[in-house]
């Protein structure tokens, strides 16, 4: 009989399994990102020290950063093509305005008198001047708006990673830090695809 807050022996052995599995499976993870990274550029290989590539292996261990990371990178994709497509609509609807206008003008000056159509082509050049300033100002607007919210994109990313206890991810907007989490991403990316053939090749 077991004694009170205590394993038996079974659940000893059973226990010991899992722990020795859980160990092979970290060794194993740990091995291939340290193949992975020899494919990086060198400062960042000089980075990732033996002791962050292990933590890294351990938050990897039971496969959840891998659906996070991918449930991240879905929604980044989707947001990006929704910024694009929102781009894209603008764009058309400033073509379409210029258009419209050029057409307008057109009109306007087969129905003008000959002397009056310096003056005419004075205002219309003008009005012209004045659409190009306001289609600039709303792309620069919407050029804003688009960094604004990548920029979150990736803030959300880090914070998501942080508290999933992955090494290496915080809040930040320090450039390097920046290249050093992409290629973090990476890695966790490349390790995903390795796990899923390997699963494959076993089912």
């Amino acid at each position: 009989m077991a004694r009170p807050g205590g394993f038996d022996a079974a659940e000893q052995q059973q226990l010991q399994h899992v722990l020795s599995r859980q160990q092979e499976r970290h060794y194993r993870l740990l091995a291939e990102l340290q193949v992975l990274v020899k494919a990086l550029p060198s400062p960042c290989q000089q980075r990732l020290s033996y002791t962050t590539l292990s933590e890294l292996a351990l938050a990897l261990l039971d496969g959840t950063v891998f659906e996070i990371v991918q449930g991240l990178l879905e929604i980044q994709h989707l947001t990006e093509k929704n910024l694009y497509s929102q781009r894209r609509q603008l764009h058309n609807e400033h073509r379409g305005l210029k258009q419209e206008l050029f057409h307008r003008h057109k009109e306007a000056q087969q129905c003008c008198r000959p002397h009056n159509l310096p003056l005419l082509r004075a205002a219309q050049q003008r009005e012209m001047e004045a659409m190009e300033q306001q289609i600039r100002e709303e792309q620069r607007m919407m050029d804003e708006k688009i960094v604004l919210e990548l920029d979150q994109k990736v803030i959300d990313q880090q914070s998501t990673l942080e508290k999933a206890g992955v090494s290496g991810f915080y809040i930040t907007t320090n450039p390097q830090e920046l290249t050093l989490q992409m290629n973090l991403l990476e890695l966790i990316r490349k390790l995903q695809q390795k796990e899923a053939e390997a699963e494959k090749a076993f089912s």
